[in-house]
């Protein structure tokens, strides 16, 4: 049990932080897209902002989603262990699209503006990949000897 919690902490944050620089990003090249000028300086500002901003609700709502998906794809990994890292880079892409898309049809709005393009969503999807992949990763059992 602490080796899963030692993997999925750092795993929900590794997919928060990408997640939220993914954003900050897309959001800034809009910006630039509409003639407005956006310098390093202001990209890096914007996206320790928004690291520490979206922390109270982004952060929150992917770490439920890993709650959620994880523990499918570890069901899944007894049935196809040969597929481990395939299946939870998959549940970290699913979780975060999938919040996405729950909170779009619940709320009937994109909680994250980034997400209202197919492009910013698997953006998005990529972050909790990388995520999932990480806690593959961080979980794998400890060979003795």
């Amino acid at each position: 049990m602490v080796r899963v919690l030692k993997a999925f902490f750092p795993a929900v944050v590794l997919a928060y932080v990408l997640a939220s620089i993914l954003f900050t990003q897309t959001i800034l090249c809009a910006v630039q897209r509409m003639g407005l000028e956006v310098s390093a300086g202001i990209r890096l500002a914007t996206t320790v902002e928004d690291l520490i901003g979206m922390s109270s609700s982004y952060l929150l709502l992917i770490l439920v989603a890993f709650i959620l998906g994880l523990p499918v794809a570890a069901g899944l990994t007894r049935l196809l262990p040969t597929h481990r890292a395939l299946l939870f880079t998959l549940a970290g892409f699913v979780a975060i699209v999938a919040i996405h898309m729950v909170m779009k049809a619940v709320l009937g709005i994109s909680g994250i503006a980034a997400t209202r393009t197919l492009t910013g969503l698997l953006a998005q999807g990529v972050a909790g990949a990388v995520g999932g992949y990480c806690y593959h990763l961080l979980s794998l059992p400890r060979q003795s000897g």
